[in-house]
């Protein structure tokens, strides 16, 4: 199935970039599959932005799009990323359309990220450059947008894990990607290219004295970068060296074709080497010529002298480039974007009603009792508050003991008040999990996997409490990734929050995925109960309860925060004030 994919990167159009230049060859190879590619850039051509411009007003977004002046923002800012990027950007989202947002280098404050960030569509985001990982420079921040990618992908290894050091989650490997056509072989000649940049001086300098010995040999010293170092010729080479540079593709590529060997900077252009290979040229990249430049020399005598070692290593390379083209990137990728989009359950919501017999009630799901250890709410009075507030059912939760749900469930028999005996259970590391409609208690501790099948083994309802109260501990972006398919509710409102946002960012997330939305007070006073809750269908066990809130409505009844507050560390201090019993 076609889908409509927006390629979005940080870095000026205008201006090569390495990154660039893989974003272009993946949206000319997803293209030539059958999508509907728009790239989405900023640039430093008036041209191409009063062209971006009209694109946004019309709505009309295909090819490539300026939708805003590259600005640098420095990693480290206070101002962040200016209004009017976001500003369009999300324009730009909202009038696209797009079945996927694929973002390249988030890490880089701009385009990518913010795009990331304001998606509602299935996102990806790939590392391509190592050298930027700096942004958002707070853990906060960075979870906030791994939450909100569904895959993510780096161009290699060594990439993957330096970004996992600062966004840690579960890496898919694509190759950089080579346009084996425009790198096609051409006629060999006896020309040796030579990378250079500052940290490579010893490589071309060992290089050169290999051409030394070498008659009917000439060299090309390559720069990649406009600024590249330019390095001094030996005056006995003067003839038979020249320097050019070459920093968009197409200009290696012209250059590679009748090149014979290639001597890649240690710290140059990370694509060179494949493009050198998808040209058949041979590689000289020995292991620790860093440090030992002088293998550089030996590599390139014996490949100069040697015609049929020089013929062997450029037709392995090449036969191996036939597994990181472009067109192997863009499959990897569509077979990337078509996993990540199953894992959308799609809307829960039903325009018939299962239960449309049943009278309407209100139900709080999310409150404690004075078995908490931070709650002195007697069962019994939770019981006669709750009616009194007006609700139909409630759901006791309490920390890590079942002991008081399975009282106020008792209390409440005989009369209309639905009590949903739950748990919330501390996970070991990704927070709190609740069980609903549970038998036994659960223990404490337990990884958020082993917590989820506990609840599964008594047929409760996993139920995720406040995910992204970054006040608390919660659980990990990837963690609520992975387990999308055992999450059955997730709570989009909980009255105790302290920032309404991470209430937002829950909604979000439960729209995104197709989630079925959960409402409580999250009360530990009696004053608290019932400022959060669910208007949904009178419902008789867990699968009445599920099929009620596919209809259900989030009710806000929020008060004082602080008041709330208050009276709960009242209550605290009276109990440890309290004469203990004799």
């Amino acid at each position: 199935m076609p889908l409509r994919i927006c390629l979005v990167t940080p870095h000026a159009w205008s201006v090569p970039h390495d990154t660039n230049e893989h974003v272009h060859g993946v949206a000319e190879a997803l293209r030539a599959r059958g999508h509907d590619v728009v790239v989405l850039v900023p640039s430093l051509r008036s041209s191409e932005l009063l062209a971006g411009r009209r694109a946004l007003q019309a709505g009309d977004l295909e090819g490539v799009v300026a939708v805003t002046r590259a600005v640098p923002v420095s990693p480290r800012s206070a101002v962040g990323i200016p209004v009017g990027v976001r500003a369009n950007i999300a324009t730009a989202l909202r009038r696209g359309d797009f079945d996927v947002v694929h973002g390249f280098d988030p890490a880089v404050p701009g385009l990518a990220y913010q795009a990331l960030l304001r998606a509602e569509t299935t996102t990806v985001a790939t590392f391509v450059d190592p050298e930027r990982l700096g942004y958002p420079p707070r853990r906060n921040q960075r979870d906030r947008l791994l939450a909100r990618i569904d895959r993510l992908v780096a161009t290699s290894d060594d990439v993957a894990a330096q970004a996992a050091a600062r966004f840690p989650g579960d890496y898919a490997v694509v190759p950089p990607g080579v346009d084996l056509e425009l790198f096609s072989p051409g006629r060999k000649q006896r020309v040796v290219v030579i990378e250079t940049s500052a940290g490579g001086l010893p490589v071309v300098r060992a290089a050169l004295r290999a051409l030394r010995s070498l008659e009917g040999w000439e060299a090309i010293l390559l720069r990649t970068a406009r600024l590249a170092l330019r390095p001094s010729i030996p005056l006995a080479l003067r003839d038979r060296v020249r320097i050019r540079t070459a920093v968009r593709g197409e200009a290696r590529a012209e250059l590679l074709r009748s090149a014979s060997i290639v001597v890649p900077s240690p710290d140059g252009l990370r694509r060179l080497r494949d493009e050198a290979a998808a040209a058949a040229c041979a590689l000289v990249d020995p292991p620790g010529v860093e440090g030992q430049p002088e293998l550089a020399t030996a590599a390139v005598l014996r490949y100069a002298e040697d015609e049929g070692a020089r013929e062997r290593d450029a037709e392995s390379r090449r036969a191996a480039m036939a597994t990181r083209s472009f067109s192997v990137v863009a499959e990897d990728l569509e077979r990337l974007y078509l996993e990540a989009r199953g894992r959308r359950r799609g809307s829960r919501r039903t325009a018939t009603e299962p239960l449309a017999d049943r009278e309407w009630l209100v139900a709080d799901l999310h409150m404690h009792t004075n078995w908490s250890h931070d709650c002195s709410i007697e069962p019994a009075a939770l019981v006669d508050h709750a009616e009194s507030e007006g609700l139909g059912a409630i759901a006791v939760t309490d920390h890590n003991v079942f002991g008081g749900a399975l009282e106020t469930v008792e209390l409440a028999r005989g009369r209309p008040l639905v009590v949903v005996p739950g748990e919330e259970i501390k996970t070991d590391r990704d927070g709190e999990v609740i069980g609903l409609f549970l038998r036994e208690e659960i223990p404490r501790g337990m990884s958020f996997a082993d917590t989820v099948a506990a609840i599964r083994e008594q047929e409760g309802v996993v139920y995720v409490p406040h995910p992204f109260d970054r006040m608390h501990a919660i659980p990990a972006p990837a963690t609520l990734h992975g387990h999308l398919p055992e999450i059955d509710v997730l709570e989009v409102y909980n009255a105790r929050l302290l920032f309404e946002a991470y209430n937002d960012e829950a909604l979000r997330f439960a729209r995104k995925y197709g989630l079925l939305q959960g409402a409580g007070s999250d009360a530990h006073v009696l004053p608290g109960v019932g400022t959060g809750g669910l208007r949904m269908r009178r419902f008789d066990g867990p699968e009445e309860f599920l099929l009620s809130l596919r209809t259900a409505t989030v009710l806000r009844r929020p008060k004082s925060l602080a008041y709330l507050q208050s009276l709960k560390w009242v209550a605290q201090a009276r109990e440890r004030l309290a004469p203990s019993p004799r």
